[in-house]
């Protein structure tokens, strides 16, 4: 997959030149003429890298800066800033507004693509990110379960789901439907910031499906802070009269048409505490079946699963089903 790199320019000539170098490199190159047609870009189609001129009208470079270092799911979104010759000014205002890197006019192609591998390096691009999110995909997850098994400290994982999302999707579009994705992927982000661990692990399956991985003493806060982030901002997602109404009209999975409420979201918790966890497989399967427990149920919700396994491997006497934590 190509790295995708998004120009920032005013300027038609500028913004031609820096195309052909980057595709001669086998980059994949977008263009905007100002900030605020970079911001829009940006809401739609995440690229790996921005070349951000500083001079431009409209939104230049350092409020444009600004503005993505403070989007919780964009700010380590790399960029580099091109400032004019000798301009010192406008270097320092740039990596104080949060530019990664900054290179001078005019610059010699060489140079420029020296600065992108440099950057790209030290921000530590991973392509197998999800492409929506930028957050860590499924090698990551893996990864990250592997090592809290390893570890042999009780853990919590949390499958999280949105419920209706189909319908939502059919309805509204996909392009609707990936502003959710990406909203859902903020919520999760802040809310393990708020209510998580500073270590707390966030990662994207892929469509509307997310891994948080917490400590048991956090999951229930954070589970119920995910939640109410959540279902606070559904109303937004919808028109003023799908959101009066409370449902939108669309097919379920046979073809039938019929009411669907508003989305919600749903959570299974996986845990070490009561059953010994010994391979991540273990865990989706676990997940899986909490997940699947926390959708059949109308509203947003968490589920834990209390289950104890006794030394044989079966579930012993004194086990409770999964058990509902919201």
């Amino acid at each position: 997959m190509a790295i995708k790199i998004l120009i920032v320019d005013d300027e038609p000539d500028i913004r031609d030149v820096l195309r052909i170098t980057l595709e001669d490199e086998k980059y994949e190159v977008f263009e905007a003429g100002n900030g605020e047609e970079a911001l829009a870009f940006i809401q739609k189609k995440l690229p790996d890298l921005v070349l951000c001129d500083y001079k431009m009208p409209r939104m230049d470079g350092r409020e444009f800066c600004r503005q993505i270092k403070k989007d919780i799911l964009l700010r380590h979104l790399p960029v580099i800033m091109v400032t004019g010759k000798g301009e010192i000014t406008d270097k320092v205002d740039g990596i104080e507004a949060g530019a990664d890197d900054y290179i001078v006019k005019p610059f010699e192609p060489k140079e420029l693509i020296a600065h992108i591998r440099m950057l790209l390096r030290r921000t530590g691009i991973d392509l197998e990110a999800n492409p929506l999110t930028r957050l860590p995909g499924n090698i990551s997850i893996l990864d990250e379960l592997s090592r809290k098994i390893a570890s042999k400290e009780l853990f919590a994982v949390c499958y999280v789901d949105l419920d209706k999302f189909k319908a939502y999707n059919d309805t509204y579009g996909f392009e609707r439907g990936d502003n959710v994705i990406r909203e859902t992927a903020r919520i999760l982000l802040r809310a393990t910031q708020e209510a998580g661990n500073p270590g707390d692990f966030v990662g994207h399956v892929g469509g509307d499906d997310f891994v948080v991985v917490t400590s048991l003493d956090k999951v229930d806060r954070l589970c119920s802070t995910i939640i109410s982030r959540f279902d606070a901002a559904v109303p937004s997602f919808y028109n003023e009269t799908d959101r009066a109404n409370g449902y939108i009209i669309a097919h379920d999975r046979q073809g039938a048409q019929r009411r669907f409420q508003l989305l919600s979201i749903s959570i299974g918790v996986v845990t070490n505490e009561f059953r010994k966890i010994e391979h991540v497989a273990q865990i989706g399967e676990i997940g899986a079946e909490l997940k699947a427990f926390a959708k059949s149920m109308t509203k947003s919700n968490y589920v834990m699963d209390k289950r104890k396994i006794d030394g044989t491997g079966q579930t012993g006497p004194e086990s409770a089903g999964p058990a509902t934590a919201a």
